[in-house]
């Protein structure tokens, strides 16, 4: 399966992180999926770790990769699929309990936003999960 890959320019170095500043590419536009990445069209950073990271200097153009689609596919699913779900789940449940639709929505509500909440707090164990590679241009 074929990695994701962005072109993009050195925009500083921390440590063994490159920080890419990718610029949203042309097939985005035509892509049936923009809307649910995320991509609003401005430029962005990606952190990618890197062993050689003095290898590289600020304003280098280089490719960043994500090794595997899949890893993509797992991303919406934690940021919309999963948080859909719940919302349903609850506000379903409160209904089917008798709870009046405006606490149902409100519960629905909040269980999402405790949803973020922990999808939050777990973000670097999600980081260790989705790496991306930085290959000079």
């Amino acid at each position: 399966m074929r990695s994701i890959e962005h072109r993009g320019t050195v925009d500083r170095i921390v440590g063994d992180i490159v920080m890419v500043k990718v610029e949203r590419q042309t097939a985005c536009a035509a892509c049936h999926a923009k809307a649910l990445c995320g991509e609003k069209g401005e430029e962005r950073i990606i952190e990618a770790r890197a062993h050689n990271a003095h290898d590289y200097v600020v304003g280098e153009r280089v490719i960043v990769a994500l090794e595997r689609r899949s890893m993509g596919f797992m991303s919406v699913v934690w940021a919309y699929l999963f948080p859909l779900i719940l919302l349903l789940i609850v506000l379903f449940s409160a209904n089917a309990l008798g709870v009046g639709d405006g606490p149902a929505a409100l519960a629905s509500l909040v269980a999402t936003a405790v949803y973020y909440v922990v999808l939050y707090a777990i973000r670097r164990y999600i980081d260790r999960k989705i790496k991306f590679t930085i290959i000079k241009e």
